[in-house]
């Protein structure tokens, strides 16, 4: 039996909860909906996807502490991959070096946390 689900999206835990909405804002160029002030932020990504932001209850604080990147990125396909790395710089967001995968053209980012995100340019086929 397979589990039965309607929607998915992605929560981050945020230390910082100002610093991170402010910077995922930047980024994808639009205002959290809905936003509690200090509780939750949600942005729609493309696909139905999205991103839910939130501070850690006090007594969750160690559970979602993040000690690196670890196993899990945030992926988001772009149009045009060298422009989307300007957008970064112009975030002051680090990033890497553009890399060839077997999908294509990408290059790793880390938000203000620490938390690794992906833009991938997928191949012209």
């Amino acid at each position: 039996m397979a589990l039965s689900q309607n929607q998915a999206f992605l929560a981050l835990a945020a230390q910082d909860f100002d610093t991170i909405v402010a910077f995922y804002q930047a980024l994808l160029g639009q205002s959290p909906q809905p936003f509690m002030a200090h509780r939750y932020a949600e942005f729609q990504l493309s696909g139905g996807l999205r991103l839910a932001i939130f501070p850690p209850k006090p007594s969750a604080q160690e559970e979602f502490h993040l000690s690196s990147a670890g196993p899990l990125s945030l992926c988001l396909g772009v149009p045009d991959l060298n422009q989307a790395l300007i957008h970064l710089q112009q975030l002051q967001c680090p990033h890497g070096e553009i890399q060839e995968a077997s999908h294509g053209k990408e290059a790793y980012a880390y938000d203000p946390q620490g938390n690794r995100i992906i833009l991938y340019q997928p191949n012209q086929t």
